[in-house]
């Protein structure tokens, strides 16, 4: 949609626009330190480490990214700063640091790597030409900043050695009460992120969640199902009582028949006190800066989950913050313990697992 704010009307970035609190570094190691634990508990039970979140993939694709002619200057920024291609490969997942069965429903990720994107990187990704969107469902994350996260992930860690029975019956009670908030036009960010709705994946909106710095400004990205075959989806649940699979089994069961377009979306800041950037569970007002595309993700056709691929995507591949362009450098909090702890985690699960961190320079480089 065409924009005629004036540029003065856009939070404009800048390197002091963040507020590192005292011990904010102490806490950071603190998290990694239990999300640690908490890949050590699930390892001694399954006899494997797997990711210490989005362990349970759901569709592995490959696809691209197109950017948008004649975007309005505020949305020209980074790789969408000019029309063009890019290839792009997407992982779709469950929530939880385990691999449940999908009756225990509970928020999704996508992941998104995209290939053959030229700019100066963040430090560790300097001479990479991938930019990663770590997206999840949910346009705020459920605590606002480092501190309130690591007293989260203290209550998961304790629930993840729990009977599997618990963890469904915690989620369908989530699952029915956030079902409840929005029959009456609200939502919960917690609910949401315990009692997913059963939905097929590809109907899911995927949000940063967080702020991130977008080229001269501040935004948070999305990305959102457009295709009809995708939009007719939104509604509808999936049966998850007989098939332990459902969800996965649903995706590659639509891309046997369907082509998949998703439409990227930004939601530039306006204003940093209704828009904050420390704090990412606050919900940025659409009313005041609605989500404005600037490309289409498209994923054709395909094979969504064969064994060579899933070895990459769920054994090789990394999907971190921290590979990103400087133009899109994640903010806040949240986002600055996600920097370190992804990094680390994929360190430790690599290691665990005897393999070796690839990053690959070209699409062409995972397995059709």
């Amino acid at each position: 949609m065409p924009d005629n704010r004036p540029a003065t009307d856009w939070v404009r970035y800048r390197d002091d626009l963040e507020t590192v609190t005292p011990g904010e570094n102490h806490t950071i190691d603190a998290i990694i330190a239990t999300m640690t634990r908490e890949s050590e508990t699930v390892a001694r039970r399954d006899g494997r480490t797997v990711r210490a979140s989005h362990a349970k993939s759901t569709g592995l694709l490959k696809g691209e990214v197109v950017v948008l002619d004649n975007l309005p200057p505020p949305l020209r920024q980074g790789l969408f700063a000019a029309q063009r291609s890019y290839p792009a490969a997407v992982r779709l997942a469950q929530g939880p640091g385990e691999v449940l069965s999908d009756s225990v429903s509970t928020h999704r990720g996508m992941a998104i790597k995209i290939f053959d994107v030229e700019g100066e990187k963040l430090p560790g990704h300097a001479g990479a030409t991938t930019q990663d969107f770590v997206l999840a469902t949910g346009p705020a994350f459920p605590q606002g900043d480092a501190d309130s996260f690591l007293a989260a992930i203290g209550r998961i860690e304790r629930s993840t050695g729990l009977p599997e029975a618990v963890k469904q019956a915690v989620s369908s009670t989530a699952r029915l009460a956030n079902a409840a908030l929005k029959a009456v036009g609200s939502d919960s960010a917690s609910l949401g992120f315990f009692g997913h709705t059963r939905s097929n994946p590809l109907a899911d909106a995927y949000y940063s969640q967080a702020a991130l710095r977008y080229g001269e400004l501040v935004a948070k990205l999305g990305v959102f199902p457009v295709s009809p075959a995708l939009v007719a989806m939104i509604d509808r649940t999936i049966d998850t009582d007989t098939d332990p699979d459902a969800f996965r089994n649903a995706v590659i069961a639509y891309f046997r028949e369907h082509d998949a377009e998703f439409e990227i979306r930004v939601q530039l800041c306006t204003d940093l006190d209704r828009m904050p950037v420390e704090d990412a569970s606050v919900v940025w007002p659409e009313d005041e800066s609605p989500y404005r595309p600037v490309a289409r993700l498209l994923l054709p056709r395909q094979d969504a989950y064969g064994a060579a691929r899933q070895d990459w995507f769920d054994q090789k591949l990394s999907f971190q913050p921290a590979h990103a362009l400087a133009a899109f450098r994640p903010l806040g909090s949240l986002m600055r313990a996600r920097l370190r702890t992804y990094r680390a985690l994929s360190e430790y699960r690599h290691g665990r697992n005897g393999q070796f961190q690839i990053e690959p320079a070209r699409i062409e480089d995972l397995p059709d």
